[in-house]
């Protein structure tokens, strides 16, 4: 009887956002006084479970990036808490982090200014495999070759420096870094965003294989619908320091339910021939500042179905099934015509 009630019990996700938040104050005068914030992360929650790709998806400053540094700490959160591995790591300091980074690593958007220009890949990646004890000394060569087998490149790669590679290689050579303390969840921080269409799916094939391979977790952070489509299992849409829908990939390509996503998908090139000439949602009304973000729904100010209630009232991210969404209203792609008339 215990055993079963051992299987039938939901798995613990690995990571669990509950309320986050992560303000950066704004200085001013000549004493350099905090006279507002930028909430840049303001009350994100969101759980990822094991060996699962969640994609973070919005427009450039809605905070994404914000996310993935405050989950590592590269940011300390205002608020909230974080619950990694089973572990509440809200409140801890650069010093305690140095235990749980091995289990948790972050690749970056551009590789070449992560990479040391200084030291070949054998020198860079022996440096943590030594400091780390992953292996013993005599099997550091031998780990190596293994990291580079994993990524795609040739063993002799290990003795040439981050410029003598393409873009690409260099952002394979990140990901064998991230690996090489074998950690349980990467965040990829716009890691595709720097590359070519053809690299780009390279790598994200790349991510995927390692995925499968290696029994790791993403938070997939990135701009591109394509490639956050292709490799999550869920994904959540951000505006303005909040998620504003998350449900399954598929949910989210098929019926967008928040207008926000419903006009960031239709800016997404379908190749399905009979969605040609399909009519694009344009937004017209700027993004307010997220030091000063609008009463209420914060997508009020360039929503065509905000109503009064918008402004007085926040509305919850609510839903069931495991899809959630932060509207007052139940809005179809097909409202968007009658807003046109």
């Amino acid at each position: 009887m215990m055993e079963t009630d051992r299987f039938t019990q939901p798995e613990e996700p690995i990571l669990s956002l509950k309320n986050v938040k992560t303000y950066y104050p704004i200085r001013s005068g000549v004493l350099s006084r905090v006279i507002n914030h930028v909430k840049a992360v303001d009350g994100v929650s969101f759980d990822i479970k094991r060996n699962e790709t969640l994609g973070l998806v919005g427009e450039s400053g809605c905070g994404k990036s914000s996310i993935g540094r405050t989950i590592m700490h590269l940011e300390d959160p205002t608020g909230g808490q974080m619950i990694f591995d089973g572990e509440d790591i809200t409140g801890y300091s650069k010093v305690r982090m140095r235990k749980v980074w091995p289990r948790m690593q972050m690749v970056f958007q551009d590789p070449y200014s992560s990479l040391n220009p200084r030291k070949t890949v054998e020198s860079m990646l022996s440096e943590i495999l030594r400091i780390h004890r992953v292996v013993p000394e005599n099997e550091i060569s031998d780990e190596i070759d293994r990291l580079l087998h994993l990524i795609g490149l040739n063993p002799d790669a290990k003795k040439r420096f981050p410029h003598e590679f393409s873009g690409g290689q260099r952002q394979r050579i990140s990901i064998a870094r991230a690996l090489t303390i074998r950690p349980r969840f990467i965040i990829c921080d716009e890691a595709t965003s720097a590359l070519d269409v053809s690299i780009q799916a390279q790598i994200l094939a790349l991510f995927k294989d390692l995925r499968d391979k290696l029994n790791l977790t993403y938070l997939f952070i990135s701009h591109g619908l394509g490639a956050v489509k292709y490799i999550s299992h869920r994904i959540a849409v951000m505006y303005l320091g909040k998620i504003v829908e998350l449900a399954a990939t598929e949910q989210i390509f098929a019926e967008p339910r928040h207008p926000y996503t419903q006009a960031l998908l239709s800016a997404f090139p379908d190749p399905d021939p009979s969605h040609r000439g399909r009519e694009k949602i344009v937004l017209t009304c700027t993004v307010p500042s997220p030091a000063h973000p609008p009463s209420g729904c914060r997508f009020r100010t360039r929503c065509p179905f905000a109503q009064t209630v918008c402004s007085d009232i926040e509305p919850e991210l609510t839903g069931s099934g495991g899809r959630l969404t932060r509207c007052h209203f139940d809005i179809q792609k097909s409202d968007w015509k009658k807003v046109r008339q």
